[in-house]
């Protein structure tokens, strides 16, 4: 789907925050720039959050306590090297009660578990281009509630 600019991007974030459920594993995928950490900010305006969504650039993991769950928001964009996602100890917050949202999946190569979700932005002019592959059952619910969604 294309989006127009940085209110759809976050509008589209916000509706998906509408359907997902804990346990659910959400990839962002994109150059820099391309609209991760607006997408994510979106999902979390759109679960309740009123504070400070900023990029896990240099933490590596924020966590957002809202509505009904735990989100870990991920950027593993300083990773050089895939065991750095093992050396780190995240593989304890990928469980059942949490939502992760993770910015640069593919810098902890084939470590990560498989996405539910797996959702690419990319520059289409002056908005973006988005697109959602679900990997999972869970993944695929969420996606067809989603599209049921008004817009």
């Amino acid at each position: 789907m294309h989006l127009a600019d940085e209110a759809a991007t976050r509008a589209l974030g916000a509706r998906l925050a509408r359907v997902i459920m804990p346990g659910l594993l959400l990839y962002l995928h994109g150059d820099l720039g391309s609209g991760k950490t607006t997408f994510a900010r979106g999902l979390l305006r759109g679960l309740g959050y009123t504070g400070r969504v900023k990029s896990p650039t240099y933490t590596l993991v924020e966590l957002y306590t809202v509505s009904r769950l735990n989100l870990y928001h991920f950027d593993f964009y300083r990773f050089r090297n895939p065991k750095e996602w093992r050396d780190a100890g995240f593989n304890e917050y990928f469980n059942g009660a949490s939502v992760c949202l993770v910015e640069w999946p593919e810098k902890a190569g084939g470590l990560l578990p498989v996405a539910d979700l797996d959702i690419a932005l990319g520059f289409a002019g002056n908005g973006r281009d988005l697109s959602i592959r679900a990997g999972s059952e869970s993944g695929n619910a969420c996606l067809n509630r989603l599209l049921q969604l008004p817009p």
